[in-house]
């Protein structure tokens, strides 16, 4: 059975092993990666973000972030789903769990960076009421070539 589950300390090791596994297959592990991952405590949760897995039976499997960029707006990120589960419904429930939690926060807007050669992706987000947006020159992903965002109301 499926649940999605809030972070906890000894669940630390898998938002690491879960990311680094999706990064190295397509893109690469970028600083800021090395940095949230290494202590997403200290650069997710104590900024006001929360933590997300994916347990599939007793094994984690996935794991999604929202990360604080302010009071009205999050970042959905560090998502990944373990190779062996892709394209067994995990990425979805952890993105509808993690809209539901923008919802009960009373946000006004979620945002992501992803790359469009992730297509299948960039189709599930746009079915979840995501839109495209310019993409900022600075945006902290060299892999990042599209943003998007989805607007509470």
């Amino acid at each position: 059975m499926l649940q999605v589950i809030d972070y906890t300390e000894a669940l630390k090791p898998h938002i690491k092993t879960l990311n680094y596994e999706w990064l190295q297959k397509y893109f690469e592990v970028e600083p800021n990666d090395e940095i949230q991952l290494a202590d997403p405590q200290q650069y997710i949760l104590d900024k006001g973000g929360y933590i997300y897995f994916a347990q599939l039976n007793d094994k984690i499997v996935g794991t999604a972030s929202l990360i604080k960029v302010s009071d009205t707006e999050f970042e959905l990120a560090k998502m990944a789903v373990t190779e062996t589960n892709k394209n067994a419904g995990i990425g979805k429930a952890l993105l509808e769990h993690c809209i539901k939690k923008a919802e009960t926060l009373g946000i006004a807007k979620l945002i992501l960076y992803s790359n469009t050669s992730l297509s299948a992706a960039i189709h599930v987000y746009k079915k979840y009421g995501f839109i495209e947006v310019p993409l900022p020159t600075d945006a902290h992903y060299k892999r990042a070539n599209i943003k998007m965002e989805k607007v509470f109301t």
